[in-house]
């Protein structure tokens, strides 16, 4: 066997492997592109080998021998650098957050490793080509030797520790089979020095350079493009969907919350007026009723927007003794007539201003003490707010307990699953879809909070809750305006906006109490035309969706109008979460659900058109 028999065989079989490679569609990812120039510079450096071998053995004395042996080594220190960028690469954290780059993109961060890799080369092939050379050949084999050879083996060292240490450094993030090529090439590369040492015209440095750049075609990792070509529409198809669903959601909140706000508002009108004690209740059970269906409304939405990802925790300052204040009242209307004491707990050391997202804090809590009311049918409901301090942060520690059914030990870890609910022979009568404390869960993560639960069956259960909130130094913050209970807004003038007359209907109900003159408008444009005509209105309750121009489209219009400063209140029954910042963000001076809650309009109201 002649010194051309190993270069020979690797050449045929480097160029069958390129064959290989090109015949299949791969991703345009750095590690092929890279992998690309590592198997033409082996060809290459096959290609040259095969040359200065075919010269050293007949012609060893000329000039142009030694230029094609250095030449040679030029390129083996290239295809070295190459193979030491691709180890750098494959080893980086960078590129498994970078997998796929699009064409004539590049990242910075390994462009500046391949600029000192190219510099260092380049720095090394002007020693290579000035530094003496020697070719040694009895007419059958030939191999080289000299100061020029000597530095080529040296700096292929130098490489070989560093691929050692990027695989020390990250052996337990990459994947072994990445690492093959250099354990290959560790034994390849001693076990051709040795039998070199021995065996001097046996040259296998390029044999064992193909060897690695052929081993390493099978670890990278190429999935089968028509397989990434279907995740991708499986993906836009998922993104459709998505968005179909939000829409879905925005339109099911809408169609529910209209007739909603008519039964809500119609009922509570009803309570005004002068019927009979029984005809009150029935009015009360209806108006019980509406909340318990808005609650479940509001659940599916909340659950919905948290599986989407689009729940968003808005942080603002805000007095928590006022959100406990608010939650006792409202438990004490959801307790009723039952036989239950409700002990109360307040840390008075808890700082009157916080900074968090006070509706999600409120949401929670409220979650837990209504599910308390629920399931407890005589006993008692205790509810305490305590705290511990460090620094600018508190931690809100929130505990529910209560001597209701409890909850059987082999159904605590379900407690927290969507629609579960326990016990149904005996809870049948009891409201719900099981969404709040899958909610309330989630909530609570997002906040980086945690909770627990306690639980005795047939005894009761409690729920702790611990939430960071920021403290506010409550010099700079100007403290909310108590609302009062009446206020005179006599003569004021209001236009409700608004495409469904049941609505308009409604409003007009729930306004009359408060002695306003009150003027309607069924379409934005007639909205338009009133204002354009001159007409003064001291607030504008203005619906969003509604056909042909919906109700921000109106109002970006109404800002248009240079004399216009008229208050606008988005009314919606658009509800979903998220809502509210939207629409201030788009320049409505506040936000109104539907159904029309009389604590929030008359805060509204109160805001708007009383005097200060």
């Amino acid at each position: 066997m002649n010194s051309l028999s190993f270069q020979t065989l690797s050449l045929f079989y480097v160029i069958l492997i390129i064959c290989v490679y090109f015949c299949k569609k791969r991703l345009d990812t750095l590690e092929n592109r890279i992998y690309i120039c590592l198997m033409f510079m082996n060809v290459l450096n096959l290609i040259i080998d095969m040359i200065s071998v075919y010269l050293g053995i007949h012609m060893p004395t000329l000039g142009i021998t030694t230029f094609f042996t250095k030449a040679y080594l030029f390129c083996l220190i290239l295809w070295v650098f190459i193979f030491t960028y691709y180890i750098f690469v494959i080893s980086s954290k960078r590129n498994r957050e970078h997998i796929i780059i699009r064409q004539n993109e590049h990242l910075a961060y390994f462009r500046k490793m391949l600029i000192l890799l190219l510099i260092a080369f380049f720095v090394i092939g002007i020693f290579i080509f000035i530094l003496p050379l020697y070719v040694w050949s009895d007419g059958r084999s030939m191999y080289t030797y000299g100061p020029s050879a000597t530095i080529s083996y040296f700096i292929t060292f130098l490489c070989l520790i560093f691929w050692c240490i990027c695989v020390c450094l990250n052996i337990h993030q990459v994947k072994t089979k990445k690492y093959l090529p250099v354990f290959s090439f560790i034994v390849f590369a001693g076990t051709s020095a040795l039998i070199q040492a021995l065996f001097p015209q046996i040259l296998l440095v390029t044999s064992a350079a193909s060897f690695i750049t052929v081993l390493t075609f099978f670890t990278i990792e190429n999935p089968d493009i028509k397989f990434i070509e279907q995740l991708n529409i499986a993906r836009e198809q998922a993104d459709r969907a998505n968005k179909a669903k939000t829409e879905f959601l925005s339109n099911m909140s809408h169609e529910i919350r209209t007739p909603l706000n008519a039964i809500v508002g119609f009922s509570e009108s009803l309570k005004d007026e002068k019927i009979s004690e029984d005809a009150k209740d029935r009015v009360n059970d209806i108006v019980v009723a509406s909340s318990t269906l808005l609650e479940i409304v509001n659940g599916v939405l909340d659950i919905s927007k948290i599986e989407a990802g689009k729940l968003e925790i808005v942080n603002t300052e805000y007095h928590f003794k006022k959100v406990y204040d608010e939650l006792v009242s409202l438990t004490r209307t959801r307790i009723g007539e039952k036989p239950i004491e409700f002990r109360l707990h307040y840390d008075n050391s808890i700082p009157s201003t916080l900074y968090g997202d006070y509706a999600r804090m409120k949401q929670i809590i409220l979650n837990l003490l209504t599910n308390a009311a629920k399931y407890t049918k005589k006993g008692y409901i205790a509810f305490s707010v305590n705290s511990v301090k460090q620094g600018s942060v508190c931690r809100l520690i929130v505990s529910v307990e209560d001597s209701g059914i409890g909850i059987k030990e082999s159904n605590i870890h379900k407690l927290f699953s969507k629609f579960e609910r326990f016990d149904l022979e005996k809870n049948i009568t009891i409201e719900g879809t099981g969404l709040g404390l899958a909610i309330t869960k989630r909530l609570v993560e997002l906040m980086k909070g945690k909770i627990v639960v306690q639980s005795i069956y047939g005894k009761g259960s409690k729920f702790i809750v611990a939430i960071d909130q920021k403290v506010v130094d409550t010099k700079v913050v100007k403290e909310d305006t108590p609302l009062k209970e009446n206020i005179n807004i006599e003569g004021k003038r209001i236009l409700i906006v608004d495409d469904n007359k049941m609505n308009l209907k409604v409003a007009s109900l729930v306004l009359k109490k408060y002695n306003v003159q009150i003027d309607t408008a069924i379409s934005g444009q007639e909205c338009l035309d009133k204002i354009m005509q001159g007409e003064k209105y001291d607030l504008i309750l203005l619906d969003d969706m509604m056909p042909q121009m919906s109700g921000s489209e109106t109002f970006v219009k109404l800002k248009e109008i240079p004399s216009f400063s008229i208050p606008t209140i988005a009314l919606t029954a658009n509800a979903i979460s998220g809502m509210k910042e939207k629409y201030l963000e788009a320049g409505f001076d506040d936000y109104l659900a539907k159904p029309i809650d009389k604590i929030e309009l008359h805060r509204v109201l109160q805001r708007f058109l009383v005097k200060k």
